[in-house]
């Protein structure tokens, strides 16, 4: 394979899926530079049994995973998995309207445990999954994927009422 016609091939597509993730046109352009980069010295690993464009994604998609950890941010769970149906209300708005909030705190009255517990802790509370997960004897990860799931809850409760 030649280096140069895959970043001339690819070199959009790989930006545009980074400029996705990243939201940042400066950082997608840096990650696009180091996916290619990581690619050049992979390339020799790649035997051509999946598609070179999703192997660049996944090389792209690494190089994302590697700049959150290296920031100490996380990926948000709804930008690993971003949902297939239309667009949810974004729950950290309406709780600026008191009126929303008053919904959103019937609605979470409503949740069954440990859901309620895990999002009034992560929300209200502003602990982190670490913390979350302790308190509840579980990892960060089963923390995160709760109060996913009660935020997930409470919005088909909200476009159900």
């Amino acid at each position: 394979m030649d280096m140069d016609a895959l970043y001339r091939l690819y070199f959009r597509d790989v930006f545009l899926f980074l400029q996705g993730l990243t939201h940042s046109e400066s950082l997608a352009e840096e990650l696009t530079q180091e996916t290619f980069f990581k690619a050049l010295n992979g390339l020799k690993h790649f035997d051509g049994r999946q598609d070179i464009r999703a192997w660049l994604f996944t090389v792209a998609r690494n190089c994302y995973y590697s700049h959150c950890r290296k920031a100490k941010q996380t990926v948000p769970l709804d930008e690993a998995f971003p949902p297939a149906a239309a667009p949810q209300p974004d729950l950290d708005e309406l709780l600026l309207d008191e009126d929303a909030a008053f919904t959103i705190h019937q609605c979470l009255h409503r949740l069954e445990e440990p859901y309620k517990e895990v999002f009034t802790l992560r929300v209200f509370g502003e602990l982190s999954y670490e913390k979350i997960g302790a308190i509840f004897g579980h990892t960060a990860n089963w923390a995160c994927v709760t109060y996913c799931r009660a935020k997930r809850k409470i919005q088909q409760m909200l476009k159900e009422a």
